[in-house]
């Protein structure tokens, strides 16, 4: 219906009653203003409260009470009724806000009662730099607030398998019944990723193999035909993947492994001491010196995998013992504390005495950097690297790993 405060010498005066409506509620006890008025602007002012104001004058102001009622004579409804009927409805931003913090605290309620809380430090960090930080916020104010909750129920479920690994769309569609909502780029999957790097001692996400590193370090699985590890003369029972592993063996080349092998194709291993070295150039130079006369050696190539993680626990099944050893440095000592504390695995040539003869034996000075790792299989070990400094990379002290994996074979 037709008004005559829809003429242009009203728009910036309704506009302002428009702001300040939506900010109280609705409150008409205050006053808005229009600054440096046109001619019109004047006038219609004038018309609405009834009193004259000077030309010239820099800002008219106008009681909204006033320009209610003026809108009340002159239309039979007042300036709310207005405003929604020439700009659609007013927000009450009052009651969002008031309904966005019950949200805020609904969720962060919910959070604090999982048992992950009472149960992991990495957990509550994560939680209190979603709180501080203006993630939470932002869910709420975007309705994405049931998000959290499936983070939290992301990471229970992953808790509660105690490693057992599992494919990603499988984790998205038993938690949340959608296959896809852990993909890439979604508001959960960035949620969960957070919390991850968080317990992995802040690892970073940022790039499509950081964050498959990161997954597979939860024992999520992007990609099982991506997930492998190196193996080289570890033979084993079992049709296909245990007759091809026992064929390489034979012929003393590197093979890689896959998680999608293990889980189609099971192994089993009997017994045996199976080395483990985390980077590929040993298992290179062991295969260059020794070939089939090395003995068993597998390579995580850095931060473990699901795949080695699975033929790890079928070597502890078959009997079989691991040995580890990786770089001197924070790093790789993290790496050895995992791989030990998970498969039993035991130090190989990976203690204080081991380091310190490779220091003094390097040219190379290369300073420690990162947070110091403890060493519980030998205490000592923590220490004298703190002490020192210096970092020892596995190609280093090559020669010694190459002669125990020759003695091993004799």
């Amino acid at each position: 219906m037709p008004t005559p405060y829809d003429a242009p010498e009203y728009r910036r005066l309704l506009t302002a009653a428009r702001r300040s409506l939506e900010r109280t509620g609705g409150d008409l006890s205050g006053s808005v203003s229009v600054s440096l008025p046109s001619e019109a602007e004047r006038k219609a002012i004038i018309g609405v409260t009834g009193q004259y104001r000077p030309a010239g004058t820099a800002r008219l102001a106008v009681r909204l009470a006033d320009l209610d009622k003026a809108i009340r004579e002159a239309t039979g409804d007042g300036l709310a009724e207005l405003l929604v009927e020439l700009g659609g409805p007013l927000r009450d931003r009052p009651a969002l806000l008031a309904a966005h913090v019950a949200e805020r605290e609904t969720a962060v309620r919910y959070a604090n009662k999982s048992s992950l809380f009472l149960e992991y430090q990495w957990y509550r960090e994560w939680l209190g730099a979603v709180a501080r930080d203006g993630t939470l916020t932002k869910l709420v104010n975007a309705g994405e607030q049931p998000r959290i909750g499936q983070a939290v129920r992301v990471l229970e479920y992953l808790a509660a398998r105690g490693g057992t690994p599992v494919l990603l769309p499988e984790l998205a569609a038993a938690v949340t019944g959608d296959t896809k909502a852990l993909n890439l780029g979604t508001v959960l999957s960035t949620l969960v990723l957070r919390a991850l790097a968080v317990r992995a001692g802040g690892a970073r996400f940022d790039t499509a193999e950081a964050r498959r590193e990161l997954w597979d370090f939860s024992d999520v699985v992007v990609d099982d035909l991506a997930s492998r590890v190196l193996v080289l003369n570890l033979p084993a029972s079992g049709s296909g993947l245990g007759e091809w592993l026992t064929g390489a063996a034979r012929l003393g080349v590197p093979f890689y492994v896959t998680l999608q092998q293990l889980a189609a194709l099971p192994v089993c291993f009997d017994g045996g001491v199976v080395h483990v070295c985390e980077n590929p150039a040993v298992l290179r130079r062991a295969a260059s010196d020794l070939g089939a006369s090395s003995g068993p050696l597998v390579c995580t190539e850095g931060r473990p995998s699901t795949a080695f993680h699975q033929l790890a626990s079928a070597v502890g099944a078959g009997g079989g013992e691991l040995r580890y050893h990786g770089d001197f440095d924070w790093p790789g000592v993290a790496i050895a504390g995992s791989v030990m504390s998970r498969h039993g695995a035991r130090p190989w040539r990976f203690g204080a005495a081991d380091y310190q003869a490779a220091i003094s034996a390097s040219a190379d000075w290369v300073p420690l950097a990162g947070s110091p790792q403890p060493t519980p299989w030998d205490p000592e070990l923590s220490a004298a690297m703190a002490s020192a400094g210096q970092v020892v990379y596995e190609e280093a002290v090559a020669d010694s790993l190459i002669a125990d994996l020759r003695r091993e074979s004799a």
